[in-house]
């Protein structure tokens, strides 16, 4: 955009296609940095190391996880915010309060951007610094995988040790039923029935007999004490 007005500036500006838009998304090079490149700025992109120069969160320095190319944000790692509901979100921020402390030379594409007008000592650098952070990145994910699997073994095991359990419970069961077929498992104990002896016809008479007996004997009249006073009188 070439117009001095303002007005069409910021129309250019808020209106630009998201090729344009994504180069709007630059931030001041550390003075190293600035040196090596013979550069001021460059556009952010995922995996450059960055440190906050104005906020809350000043002096905070860590990698970029993400870019918003419609908003013309930037989110960086550790810098979050807690909602209402207890959530924490990524706080975004935007790329004039960065500064970019170690560029990500895993993409050909700002290599490339970087080796221009360049010497040859120079681009070797590059190159050799490309090669050692895609070594990096092969050993980041190659753990990150191990830590996946790892997880995922572990509620296999968790899983396999529930249904050995359930199946177990069954056998154990099923084994019960089986010794209570075959009579080795001792039956529950039941109130004791009182044993009742047939009576036999002997006994019978006998009984009968002393019934009558009993009915025949005289019943004994025992004198009281006031008998034996009337008596002595």
């Amino acid at each position: 955009m070439k117009s001095i007005k303002a007005r069409k500036q910021r129309k250019a500006f808020f209106n630009a296609p998201l090729h344009q838009k994504r180069k709007q998304i630059s931030s001041h090079l550390e003075e190293n940095l600035l040196l090596k490149y013979d550069r001021r700025g460059l556009s952010v992109i995922k995996g450059d190391t960055v440190r906050v120069m104005r906020g809350i969160h000043k002096n905070h320095e860590n990698k970029v996880t993400k870019v918003h190319v419609k908003e013309n944000l930037v989110d960086v790692e550790g810098i979050t915010i807690t909602k209402a509901d207890g959530k924490k979100v990524a706080k975004s921020i935007h790329p004039s309060n960065l500064l970019i402390t170690k560029l990500n030379l895993t993409d050909k594409w700002r290599r490339q951007n970087l080796e221009k007008e360049l010497s040859e000592d120079k681009k070797r650098e590059i190159e050799t610094e490309a090669k050692t952070q895609l070594k990096q990145l092969e050993e980041e994910q190659l753990r990150a995988q191990k830590l996946q699997e790892k997880e995922e073994g572990n509620e296999e095991i968790e899983d396999s040790e529930e249904i050995t359990e359930e199946a177990f419970q069954e056998q154990v069961k099923e084994e019960k039923k089986q010794l209570a077929k075959q009579d080795l498992l001792e039956p529950e104990k039941a109130p004791k029935k009182k044993e009742t002896k047939k009576k036999t016809s002997a006994t019978k008479k006998k009984e009968v007999a002393s019934t009558q007996q009993t009915k025949k004997k005289p019943v004994k009249k025992t004198r009281t004490n006031k008998d034996k006073t009337k008596k002595e009188e």
